[in-house]
């Protein structure tokens, strides 16, 4: 019952969720193509017992990589469908991938939304990355006879609590889980909590540390660090959120002045 109403909330709000998508657009004009795969509307090709992987960021659909590689290696009568929600995690699924998966945005979790892309994609499995769960995306799935799996699982204990207030409409979607592969024990410990069947939780770690660099980018970026010099020191700051950078330039400025040379990338 509570998902029928987060359903009716989620239509009430579908002019401000377009609006949103407006405002990425000025910011990004990529946001303004394939607008209508976000709906479900689109047009699939002949799919052979796909199997629906959804990594939502771009960190999700690189570790993603050596998932998908085995899935096409154990599965190879089987179709790969991957689906993301942002430009650039799309243009890294064509460039990790090319054509040996069919990629579309991931539709928006209404009910209509998500019963045209199941009727136009119709997976036997749907694999989710992390933590990127949608009661109507493992709703529907599930009805349509689908397994649930929750791959490379992590769940901060902010997440957690967050998802306790709101139990009610969330409990059915853990128990529907039919698998959750979690990074560490403590992940796993509060999927239980979530009503996640003891016997559907396993630790396997993080599936980021199964990924493999490619010869060509060890090559060069050791040519890079050659450039830069071996001997100088050098720290990154990657996957920054709003206001961290002023902090990593701070920290930077302070850094200088017992290490001159230092490099903050």
């Amino acid at each position: 019952m509570l998902r029928i109403f987060y359903s009716i909330i989620f239509y009430l709000l579908s002019p401000l969720v377009v609006l949103r998508l407006a405002y990425r657009a000025q910011k990004n004009h990529a946001y303004r193509h394939r607008i209508k795969e976000r709906f479900g509307l689109f047009t699939a090709p002949k799919l052979k017992r796909p199997i629906w992987l959804h990594a939502a960021s771009v960190g999700e659909t690189m570790a993603a990589v050596p998932l998908v590689r085995s899935l096409q290696e154990e599965f190879p009568d089987q179709d790969i469908v991957v689906t993301s929600q942002s430009p650039t995690g799309s243009e890294r699924v064509r460039t990790l991938f090319g054509e040996s998966v069919f990629h579309v945005y991931a539709p928006y979790d209404i009910p209509g939304c998500i019963k045209r892309f199941l009727s136009r994609v119709q997976p036997v499995m749907l694999i989710i990355l992390e933590t990127e769960l949608w009661p109507n995306m493992v709703y529907y799935s599930k009805k349509q006879g689908a397994s649930v799996i929750l791959a490379s699982a992590r769940l901060s204990a902010k997440s957690a609590k967050g998802y306790q207030r709101v139990l009610p409409l969330v409990g059915p979607m853990f128990q529907q889980l039919d698998a959750v592969a979690a990074q560490n024990e403590v992940s796993a410990e509060r999927f239980r909590m979530l009503g996640v069947l003891n016997d559907r939780i396993s630790v396997t770690s993080n599936l980021k540390f199964d990924f493999v660099i490619d010869d060509k980018i060890i090559h060069e970026a050791k040519k890079l660090r050659a450039d830069i010099g071996i001997q100088r020191r050098v720290w990154v700051g990657a996957s920054t959120h709003s206001g961290e950078e002023e902090v990593l330039l701070a920290t930077h400025k302070k850094l200088l002045e017992r290490f001159p040379a230092a490099l903050l990338i």
